[in-house]
């Protein structure tokens, strides 16, 4: 039996790694379908402290992996496929390799992924100007223009943000009217860089055979009518899915999001589980606040188990 599994390497379940590693309960880390998380899926990384001249996303979380093996951590490039949790008691897990483990605590940092066009082209672009994060590559793309795709609060605080960097910003909406907030929508029309493109969809994001953006064609959702818009950048804000499928039924959730009873804590609703993360966190979504809530999680474990004598 192990003492404690941690399902996820992304930052908060390698930093969980690496604060349990370091209080001697050799956590077994599961790395999952993406293993080290978005961030391997990322170019440069600019606003993680400590890297004054950035560092790619792969390089850091290959970083956090050594750090948390280096004190005993082990991974296993393992998926969960079914859990059966017992509050207070012994945690089992099914993997994908038919293999069930047992554990005295888990901690899930399953992260979160991007709500997708599900288009070619933006596979093709992804990172080579196609992003889902405004605050971690806005800055990448001054004095271009840039667009943004969604209608809601989220795609409006991200279009807003992003006229800081861009020449101009727009904001392609497949209604006539946004779903954001009336604050949020004021804020947005009195912003001069920024252009809604109503009743538009993406047809595709041009400059696949250049390497990088270059626009996007819009389709009219009304008349079908296609057009091109130059631009360098297409950021998505149609929301994220969390990856806590497997988990349903099992913990308690809200929205897909595993939910926090004490928000100051990270412990689930279920004794001897805990949670870090964007599985759990659907308002921040960072590299930084990820790592904090592992930390916290790996804390909080070890001080469940101290209390259980183990």
């Amino acid at each position: 039996m192990e003492k404690l599994v941690i399902i996820g390497t992304g930052p908060a379940g390698l930093t969980a790694a690496v604060y349990a590693a370091r209080a001697n309960l050799a956590p077994l880390v599961l790395a999952g379908e993406v293993p080290g998380g978005q961030l391997t899926q990322t170019t440069e990384v600019e606003n993680y402290p400590g890297f004054p001249e950035g560092i790619l996303g792969f390089d850091l979380m290959d970083n956090m992996q050594q750090q948390a093996e280096r004190f005993g951590a082990k991974v296993r490039n393992e998926v969960v496929t079914a859990v059966a949790f017992t509050p207070g008691g012994v945690q089992r897990l099914t993997l994908s390799s038919g293999e069930a483990l047992e554990a005295e605590a888990v901690i899930i940092a399953t992260g979160a992924r991007p709500r997708k066009l599900g288009i070619p082209s933006e596979t093709t672009l992804w990172t080579k100007g196609v992003s889902s994060c405004a605050t971690c590559d806005g800055a990448f793309f001054r004095g271009v223009p840039i667009a943004v795709v969604g209608g809601g609060d989220s795609a409006l605080e991200e279009a807003i943000f992003l006229t800081r960097f861009g020449s101009e910003v727009f904001l392609i909406h497949r209604r006539d009217e946004l779903r954001g907030s009336k604050i949020m929508q004021e804020r947005a029309f009195k912003n001069e860089k920024l252009r809604i493109e109503w009743n538009s969809t993406i047809d595709t994001i041009l400059g696949e055979d250049e390497g990088h953006v270059t626009g996007v064609r819009l389709k009219d959702t009304k008349t079908g009518a296609l057009r091109d818009v130059p631009c360098n950048a297409v950021f998505l804000a149609i929301g994220h899915i969390p990856n806590t499928d497997v988990f349903q039924g099992h913990v308690e959730m809200a929205d897909g999001y595993i939910v926090l009873p004490d928000p100051g804590r990270s412990l689930t609703n279920v004794a001897g589980v805990f949670t870090a993360g964007d599985c759990a966190d659907h308002v921040y979504r960072q590299a930084i606040t990820a790592a904090g809530m592992g930390c916290r999680a790996a804390i909080d474990a070890e001080r469940y188990l101290a209390e259980r004598g183990e």
